[in-house]
């Protein structure tokens, strides 16, 4: 048994290969996929190009929409704090904050995909079985714990929405 196929039985690792042959081929590597996103594998290498690519975005997609929900309400705080006379300059940083906070729960929290990251590190790469594929670029994700960055940008997003809603009700009372 090779080293590739004894992880792949371990569950460490699942190789969605890019074999063509049936007219449902796009579909069955999508299962495949699936199947290895809920099943939990620490690594899951994507070789059909277009289903790497899809996958790749959604991630960065959820990535995007993290950030932004961390970033929009840390700047909605520090902004309410230094500008106190106008809500102006806090509460769409704090709308855009919750905003983006209820986009990701509602589609990327319970989304298996949301456990895992593109791997790009090259050293992590190489000790990957890459050169038995057929495919040039094959798409890496690799299972993050994602537990402490759904607490910090769900509090921060709450607490931007607190410290706005506190502020408004101060300057209009």
């Amino acid at each position: 048994m090779s080293d590739e196929e004894e992880r792949e039985s371990s569950g460490e690792l699942a190789v969605i290969r890019e074999v063509y042959d049936s007219n449902s081929a796009h579909e069955t590597f999508e299962i495949e996929l699936e199947r290895a996103l809920e099943a939990g594998v620490l690594t899951i290498i994507i070789e059909p190009t277009t289903l790497g690519d899809e996958t790749a975005r959604w991630i960065s997609v959820g990535n995007c929409l993290h950030k932004t929900a961390v970033l929009a309400g840390i700047g909605s705080i520090i902004s309410g704090l230094i500008w106190r006379d106008s809500a102006l300059s806090f509460v769409p940083l704090g709308t855009l904050s919750v905003f983006c906070t209820g986009v990701y729960t509602a589609s990327w929290q319970f989304d298996p995909c949301c456990k895992y990251q593109v791997e790009s590190d090259s050293r992590r790469l190489s000790t990957l079985p890459l050169q038995s594929l057929s495919s040039a670029s094959p798409v890496v994700l690799v299972k993050k714990d994602d537990s402490k960055r759904k607490i910090l940008h769900c509090l921060v997003s709450l607490s931007a929405a607190s410290f706005c809603i506190w502020r408004v009700y101060n300057l209009y009372k």
